[in-house]
């Protein structure tokens, strides 16, 4: 390749990797009397053309750089803050309402790398854009003043305005919010002015007569912030109501604190701020769970925190009048331990008699909080250790259009993940243990979808298995090893006795131990972790996935370690 010889692995595949240059790249490929020219031209994907001191100065906002870029509701008590990028030592405001704002020139602040990096221990922050000027400015919305009739001020409107907001009925409630429009920036330069308005209109929420909305899907996803890219928080269980404090685009502040999609949610008419008491609590056996109820006069937001002896459920919007809690002996539960944390929001504890949890299920049944917690299971035979117990195991990837990973020679990793599935599945079965695959044959299925068998089947544990991709930025051939991901704290013990099985059994390289939020590592009925189990592009590793022998090998350590986990928490 350009003169210099390509390693290969002794069946002669090779995967070398080579950066790219922005613009056009060229790549000779020579075998024997043969040649191949390939032309790869990588593109400018950053952000635009900073602003340097030699680049001609015009007077002119970066374009697409105005915040807030989509429509925000906030309260009165909180900051708006109103950003741009324009040339260096310009003079720069922004009129709202009656006010105008100066933006102040910012210090450059760093650049944080995508979550992926750290799977290249690339993910140290990197200096911002030094050569643009970013200004900033903000204001108190509570230094624009309300007025009760809608006809005093064109600014006022006596609803969430439909037109900003599609997912929220005008017919809610009496509420009175401030429309304050569109912000209109202002930049001045060496005589010249410009003047361009804002993409997003900003309203000022009134406190005493917040919209409330219901959550509607099962579950509602909430995170910490307005977007994708903000971490997941507990999901909101179906019918869990809550008042909005901010909006930003589609997306809604709820009061406990998480933000939650508008289309997940439908507005409740004539509402108010839910608030509730919470008295007896009881707890009884049902099946292989625990439920323990907790009557709500109305459902509220919630969040769930574990440790190893540990399952914490903070309930919000909830003040405690509780004297008696029904609790008797339990498998799993020493005790239950509760306090009123705030003044608005109740932590019950659970003392749980083992380090090891086996699941919980979070649901409203009417206004009642049911959360129930799965009992360890019991190994009922030396001869059999598995009896009794159910696994699910999920090949990765499958179907046409999702082929997974692909090695040097085209061979996808759906392929080889239905192999080793087959052959743990007869492996566990032969200890006895009742075995679920999400797929049998090469059909496709989405990641929810075989996360919700997980949550149909509730089996004792869950695996995801499947061979890793290149990340970007990634070396080839220098990049191998077993890789194990886990979401809730109760896998967390499973993952980490899998990988290091599977690295000291089989002498393989280890890629390491991740917390990471994926969609098979999530449910909360069973441990579910997934396994990375090599690299398919990887020419030496690829060799190791594709040996039938090396294969058996593998399917052995991970369900000799599957029993050994198990054996080591379960039930005598």
């Amino acid at each position: 390749m350009n003169g210099q010889a390509i390693a290969r692995s002794p069946a002669g595949h090779f995967a070398p990797s080579f950066p790219l240059q922005v613009g056009e790249n060229q790549f000779t490929l020579k075998y024997q009397n043969q040649t191949v020219t390939l032309r790869v031209k990588r593109l400018d994907t950053g952000p635009p053309t900073p602003i340097g001191s030699d680049a001609p100065v015009n007077p002119a906002f970066r374009a697409g750089s105005l915040t807030p870029a989509v429509d925000i509701a906030r309260l009165p008590d909180e900051p708006i803050c109103m950003g741009a990028i324009a040339p260096p030592h310009a003079s720069v405001s922004v009129t709202l309402g009656s006010r105008t704002i100066p933006l102040l020139p910012q210090v450059s602040t760093a650049e944080l790398p995508d979550n992926a990096a750290v799977l290249t221990l690339q993910n140290q922050p990197t200096t911002g854009d030094t050569a643009a000027q970013f200004y900033q400015g903000c204001i108190i919305g509570g230094q624009f003043s309300f007025n009760a009739s809608p006809n005093a001020s064109p600014n006022i409107s006596p609803n969430i305005s439909p037109s900003t907001s599609p997912n929220i009925s005008p017919n809610t409630s009496p509420s009175i919010s401030l429309n304050l429009g569109y912000p209109q920036f202002r930049l001045a330069l060496n005589g010249q002015t410009v003047a361009e308005s804002g993409q997003g209109q900003i309203e000022i929420l009134a406190p005493a007569s917040l919209p409330v909305v219901v959550v509607t899907a099962n579950p509602g996803t909430a995170r910490t912030g307005p977007s994708t890219d903000y971490s997941r928080m507990t999901p909101l269980p179906q019918g869990t109501q809550a008042a909005i404090t901010g909006r930003e685009g589609d997306w809604l502040r709820l009061d406990y604190g998480g933000w939650i999609k508008a289309t997940e949610t439908q507005v409740i008419a004539n509402a108010i701020a839910p608030q509730t008491l919470i008295r007896s609590i009881r707890a009884s056996p049902a099946g292989n769970w625990t439920e323990i109820a907790f009557p709500l006069q109305v459902p509220v937001p919630i969040s769930v925190q574990q440790s190893d002896r540990t399952f914490t459920l903070t309930l919000y919007n909830t003040t405690a009048q509780t004297d008696i809690i029904a609790f008797g002996n339990d498998p799993l539960i020493e005790r239950l331990d509760w306090q009123q944390v705030a003044p608005t929001q109740v932590q019950y504890t659970f003392q749980m008699k083992s380090s090891q949890q086996w699941g919980y299920k979070l649901r409203y049944d009417g206004t009642t909080l049911i959360l129930s917690l799965k009992h360890p299971p019991h190994q009922q035979s030396r001869r059999l250790p598995l009896a009794g117990m159910s696994v699910l195991l999920d090949p990765g990837h499958g179907g046409p259009e999702d082929l997974g990973s692909r090695g040097p020679t085209g061979y996808p990793e759906k392929a080889v993940t239905l192999i080793m599935a087959n052959l743990v599945r007869d492996r566990l079965i032969a200890r006895g243990a009742t075995v679920y695959l999400t797929r049998e044959g090469d059909v496709d299925l989405y990641p929810n979808d075989r996360a919700d068998l997980i949550n149909q089947i509730e089996p004792t544990i869950a695996l995801s298995l499947h061979y890793n991709a290149l990340p970007d930025n990634g070396d080839a051939e220098h990049t191998a090893g077993v890789g194990t991901f886990w979401y809730n704290t109760q896998a967390h013990s499973l993952a980490a006795y899998l990988h290091d099985a599977l690295v000291q059994k089989l002498d393989r390289p280890s890629y390491g131990i991740f917390w990471d939020n994926l969609a098979l590592t999530r449910p909360t009925v069973a441990p579910a972790v997934l396994l990375e189990l090599g690299f398919m592009i990887n020419p030496n590793e690829f060799e190791w996935i594709t040996n039938s022998q090396a294969q058996e090998k593998l399917a052995d350590a991970i369900a000799d370690g599957i029993t050994e986990w198990i054996g080591h928490q379960a039930e005598p």
